[in-house]
């Protein structure tokens, strides 16, 4: 029975085409064939009706026997590919060859992939070489080099774009190349654009998140280079339609020639749009956004351009993970500089609110915010336009019951409840960071409804009827259709999220750490005091003047686990460290010469040994003496893995970067700017001082580098062949 919750590919609708299962085509276009080979024995399963057309036989001489016995030039390039690849993806070959009766002035060359499915065999794909559409009279090494280097200095997200649409327009001669970037909702707008200048501007156009259908956001992540040679074409049908190994349809997921859903042909013809080529722009494991060409006539690329265009896809992806990388590594900047502003301020008036309230105001102009407040310690103070302080106690109670985590960001609070709707003109915008976990301690910056106008291609809140009632199309308008947007602000970006979430983990540190002080101070109010220390996400040790532990917080307790025993001695403290001698060692210097002390320790969690980054702290008494001292400790294992995951792609980078002498010049010249622009993304990356989030960072360099090398080489294979 068919599961009408998924409809079968070509039998979608406007209200089910989410749904549709585009992967399961069961045709192709026509400019090339589909042959599926049983994976040991290379029988031939099923072919494409067409296969007369291309290879001179028709399906009925070619279903069930070997590849060998009716191509035997193509057995053998199947054999020897299989031999050298795993076939984890789909894998080039450049074969020639003749007519079944051998005519030798019948010889003609094909290219193609070759890919294999989990269970249903070996997929082959051929078609014949396409022109190449360079104009000049350079190779396409050398131009593909030429397009990374300008990739590579792009110093912005926005110039990063420009410069793609730009750049590979000029390579693959499309009338129209757009870079087309998804907003959190799914959403997308077309951010840069060149094409040709009769044609009318898409650039600003936005389009609804239902125009690209979950499941082909999926297919292009597997997938990363789709094209359409001719809208107009008539899809060739798989023989049989089933596969005969498990007697379903063929999975086509990763297939160049599949067929495209009626739906998205429709669309396009609504566009006015014959051919179209689309590689996908991937940020870590998700997709950032789309190239999109389109061209007004008919037009096909050979293999050779097509894996250009993914090479160039792979290190754009490298270069946005840079960029993001460095705006990151600016946050911090700013952050630390904050940090230090707010630690002299302390210092000088000795009073912590006006240490945060200055923090508070110097970030307005950096974040963009029209207002901000404090709320500390039952105070409020604010700066700019704010909500009453009733309205701010609310808010915060809200934020702190309805968001995860310690940081909250919204550009339309209104949205998020009806209840703030009055709020809307001087707060549609918040951006909070918490400072403690027991009070409803904030810090928030705000940004003021801001009128928008969207560009719209066609009115995306209705589907368009077709002339048949029965027979929903796509919109079939794309006149620009402008909405007016109330009740929001400018939407927070990257780097203002990542200042602010670095600048929660820093107040927490310094605040953390004025807590523990506070506690030596006021040992009366030991108890509420000590609820914020004992529940802060940092281990750390609290000794008394002298040397007896007044609180050894949760963090520090499991950390070493349960089996570590009483904690209420420098000696019981110290056994629990790989090197309790030195540890008791260096609390009688710290104490005798009241000088801080940092280094890496190996504590024992739960009997093995985990590196940590300790600091102890000598707090001395006003009246002279000492009051006690201070341990915290930092978990080092996730910095250890970033250092590993820099070793390896370090040494990624060595093995792609060797040669056997054996490629041409040209082709090495590739892969040299390829390698460059991966080791100024890891230069970026590993400059980050946010470590938790460098391990994954730098294994995306790593993956998308040697991909970006593969493709290299797949492209000198097909040149040599």
């Amino acid at each position: 029975m068919t599961d009408l919750s998924h409809p079968p590919f070509g039998t979608a609708d406007l209200t089910n085409c989410e749904r549709e299962l585009i992967h399961l085509a069961g045709s192709i276009q026509p400019h090339g064939v589909l042959l599926v080979l049983a994976p040991e024995s290379l029988d031939i399963l099923q072919v494409s009706e067409n296969v007369a057309d291309l290879l001179g036989q028709l399906p009925g001489a070619l279903l069930g026997r070997r590849l060998g016995d009716c191509q035997p030039v193509l057995g053998v390039a199947v054999r020897d590919l299989l031999a050298r690849d795993p076939l984890h993806g789909p894998v080039p070959l450049r074969v020639r060859l003749g007519a079944a009766d051998g005519t030798p002035d019948t010889v003609a060359l094909f290219e193609g992939t070759l890919h294999r499915t989990e269970t249903q065999g070996l997929v082959l794909e051929l078609e014949p070489p396409a022109p190449s559409p360079t104009a000049s009279g350079e190779s396409l090494p050398v131009r593909v080099r030429s397009v990374i280097a300008q990739i590579t200095a792009a110093t912005s997200i926005d110039l990063l774009c420009e410069t793609m649409a730009r750049a590979l327009r000029e390579l693959i001669g499309y009338d129209r190349v757009m870079v087309y970037r998804f907003d959190p909702d799914g959403h997308g707008e077309i951010v840069a654009e060149s094409r040709e200048e009769a044609l009318e501007p898409y650039l600003g156009l936005h389009y609804p998140a239902s125009d690209i259908p979950q499941r082909a956001r999926e297919l292009y992540l597997r997938n990363r280079v789709r094209g359409l040679s001719d809208v107009r074409y008539t899809a060739v049908p798989l023989v049989p339609r089933q596969s005969p190994l498990t007697g379903s349809e063929l999975d086509m997921s990763l297939a160049g020639l599949r067929s495209m859903s009626p739906l998205h042909l429709q669309y396009l013809q609504n566009m006015g749009v014959t051919a179209t080529l689309v590689t996908s722009l991937v940020k870590g494991d998700g997709l950032w956004g789309l190239v999109a060409c389109h061209h007004y006539s008919p037009r096909r690329l050979g293999y050779e351009m097509r894996a250009a265009c993914e090479l160039l896809s792979e290190v754009f992806s490298t270069r946005l993970a840079a960029l993001d990388a460095e705006a990151n590594a600016q946050a911090e900047l700013l952050v630390r500089r904050l940090e230090q502003q707010l630690v002299d301020a302390v210092s000088a008036t000795g009073e912590w609110h006006d240490g945060l309230f200055a923090v508070l105001r110097a970030l307005l102009a950096p974040l963009d915010a029209t207002g901000g407040a404090l709320i500390y310690e039952g105070q409020t103070l604010t700066s700019g336009t704010v909500p009453s302080s009733d309205d701010l106690s609310r808010l915060a109670g809200w934020i702190a019951e309805h968001s995860e985590g310690q940081l909250f960001e919204t550009s339309a609070l209104a949205r998020l409840d009806p209840v703030f709707a009055r709020l809307t003109a001087g707060a549609s915008g918040v951006l909070a960071i918490r400072l403690t976990t027991t009070r409803l301690d904030y810090l928030l910056w705000f940004r003021k409804e801001q009128v928008q106008r969207v560009r719209w291609a066609g009115d995306p809140r209705k589907a368009v009827l077709g002339d048949d009632p029965n027979h929903l199309s796509p919109r079939r308008s794309f006149a620009e259709w402008i909405e007016q947007v109330r009740g929001t602000a400018r939407a927070w970006g990257s780097r203002e999220i990542a200042t602010g979430r670095m600048l929660q983990a820093s107040l927490s540190d310094v605040i953390q750490q004025v807590q523990a002080v506070r506690v030596l101070i006021a040992s009366r109010q030991l108890a509420s005091v000590s609820r914020v220390v004992e529940r802060a996400v940092g281990p750390m040790v609290i000794l008394d003047d002298r040397g007896s532990v007044l609180l050894a917080n949760q963090a520090f307790r499991s950390l070493i686990g349960p089996e570590a025993g009483p904690l209420d001695t420098v000696a019981a403290v110290s056994t629990q460290f790989a090197d309790p001698e030195r540890v008791v060692e260096l609390l009688r210097k710290v104490r005798r010469e009241q000088r801080p002390w940092m280094g890496e320790m190996a504590i024992l969690s739960r009997g093995q040994p985990v590196p940590m980054a300790v600091r102890m702290d000598a707090v001395p008494a006003q009246e002279g003496g000492l009051l006690g001292t201070v341990l915290m400790l930092t978990d080092l294992r996730e910095r250890r893995e970033a250092e590993q995951v820099r070793r390896n792609l370090s040494r990624t980078l060595e093995e792609e970067g060797g040669s056997d002498g054996a490629e041409p010049d040209e082709f090495m010249g590739v892969l040299e700017a390829i390698l460059a622009n991966a080791r100024l993304a890891a230069t970026s990356i590993s400059g980050s001082e946010a470590e938790g989030a460098q391990p994954h960072a730098l294994r995306s360099v790593e993956s998308l580098t040697r991909r970006a090398a593969e493709l290299t080489r797949q492209m000198v294979t097909v040149a040599r062949d």
